[in-house]
């Protein structure tokens, strides 16, 4: 009878939790995730190999990073596809990679869910983790030749990740797309080319018109064609002010983002997918947080606790501040408030993270 007793508490403690989160936020973002994700043992670039370790595992941790956070967030979103596209050193696309790392994320799945049930499967995720093309990331002259671009754009550089873009943004869902771009811009650029080539230009605009691109630095040469061809094309090109998230930021509080502080509230005792976050990005002499992507999703993450209106980028945000200089394009760049507008937010942003990464270890409910 006791143990009778304890299940039924433990059953109603189960309901309350999930139940504290039933209800759907004004805001739901449908969310792509675009990243030139290395594998979950990456070496940074800047780190001695002694010529033994394979070129693509020789690139940058920032995204794994990243990810880590975002899959603890992946509750607040509807997370439409995982992209992997060309690393950014190795520069090579493996969405081996990504499933590698939701393997880490199935293991902490099941106390998640009990905190908010709207934490996708592993196996949901894996269904729509896509291939990108190889060989964009570090093309000679990014941005200015054109002879570069048709290498990497145009008839015959489909993909599974740029295909699937399409059906996503296709679907009868009226909602916007928010795909974040943390590495090249390739695999959307290739999708508008080819909405372009074989639609009218009604649809084309109506494709537009459901996307929203939140775009980390240009890191292919694909972006400013974007840039130059699609006024109507909502984008968001953070090339400075990302940097906010950077632990040692000038002027910024180190102390809550530097090894220590990852080590106590995300590396040690959080189990798999909080020892796999790695303690630097690409250079060594930075121990501590370096998510350059994170600002894409943060973004959204503030939105939905209705901080911002994501439809909105002139307004504060989680992921940073921006401005529109021509008023008759959708194109948004960093605010001249600089790196502050990102880490204003840190002491807010950190606290929230190292709640979520509690709940991959513990089981006491909300």
């Amino acid at each position: 009878m006791r143990a009778l007793f304890q299940n039924l508490f433990f059953a109603v403690l189960v309901c309350v939790a999930l139940g504290a989160n039933a209800a759907e936020p004004a805001f739901r973002p449908r969310v792509i995730i675009s990243s030139d994700f290395p594998p979950t043992n990456v070496i940074p670039v800047k780190a001695f190999t002694n010529g033994v370790t394979p070129p693509a595992q020789c690139s940058d941790p920032d995204d794994v990073q990243s990810m880590v956070r975002f899959l603890v967030y992946a509750n607040e979103f509807d997370v439409e596809g995982l992209i992997a596209s060309a690393g950014s050193f190795a520069n090579v696309a493996n969405k081996t990679n990504i499933l590698n790392m939701l393997d880490l994320y199935e293991q902490v799945y099941p106390n998640l869910v009990q905190h908010d049930a709207k934490f996708p499967t592993a196996a949901k995720l894996r269904s729509i983790t896509w291939q990108g093309r190889d060989g964009a990331w570090g093309t000679p002259k990014v941005g200015t030749d054109a002879k570069q671009l048709e290498k990497i754009l145009g008839e015959g550089k489909d993909s599974e990740a740029s295909e699937a873009i399409i059906k996503v943004v296709d679907k009868p869902d009226s909602r916007p797309v928010w795909i974040c771009v943390w590495g090249g811009s390739r695999e959307v650029a290739q999708a508008i080319w080819k909405v372009q080539k074989t639609r009218s230009p009604d649809e084309l605009q109506k494709f537009l018109g459901k996307l929203r691109v939140y775009l980390i630095v240009k890191q292919d040469s694909t972006t400013d064609w974007l840039l130059d061809n699609f006024p109507n094309l909502f984008v968001i090109l953070t090339e400075k002010n990302y940097l906010g998230m950077f632990y040692q930021m000038y002027q910024s509080d180190p102390k809550l983002g530097d090894l220590a502080w990852i080590n106590a509230n995300v590396r040690v005792g959080h189990r798999p997918l909080g020892a796999v976050y790695p303690t630097t990005s690409w250079d060594l002499k930075h121990q501590g947080v370096e998510e350059g992507d994170t600002p894409s999703f943060l973004y959204l993450v503030s939105a939905v606790r209705g901080l911002n209106d994501p439809e909105k980028p002139d307004q504060e945000s989680w992921g940073g501040k921006f401005v529109q200089p021509d008023k008759n394009k959708k194109h948004w760049f960093d605010d001249p408030a600089g790196t502050q507008s990102v880490f204003k937010w840190r002491a807010d942003v950190q606290k929230d993270f190292a709640e979520r990464m509690n709940w991959c270890v513990t089981n006491n409910l909300k």
